[in-house]
């Protein structure tokens, strides 16, 4: 995995999670690697996995279970909040960019409207209004 020198390397690691829960590549309940076997697989220090996974586990994403591991949690009103949040960062994200290109809202909406309408083309997939 490669990181961003201006991002801490924690943030980054829980980034990676959240991606896999929403996405659904990590479900409800399921168990997530030891922290010794995430720390050599991202190639990071053991410590900078215990912190993300200690703020995961404080924010309620991740449950742990004495001697039996970490798990996401099967609460769906977490999970839902979580994809709300990462959504709301991604698109902050987006929108500043463009914003500080002097890009309108009414622009942005345009293009982001256009945006979508050839992906679903190029999936075959036709959008509905």
């Amino acid at each position: 995995m490669e990181f961003d020198d201006k991002v801490p390397i924690y943030y980054q690691i829980k980034t990676v999670i959240y991606d896999q829960i929403i996405a659904g590549q990590l479900a409800p309940g399921d168990k997530l690697p030891a922290i010794r076997q995430l720390a050599v697989s991202m190639t990071v220090n053991v410590n900078t996995v215990q912190r993300a996974l200690s703020e995961m586990i404080a924010e309620g994403v991740i449950i742990s279970r004495r001697g039996r591991g970490n798990f996401v949690t099967d609460n769906a009103q977490i999970v839902e909040q979580l994809k709300q949040q990462l959504m709301t960062s991604y698109l902050k994200q987006l929108y500043d960019r463009l914003h500080r290109l002097n890009i309108s809202d009414e622009q942005m909406v345009a293009e982001l409207t256009a945006y979508i309408e050839r992906q679903g083309d190029s999936n075959g997939n036709d959008i509905e209004d």
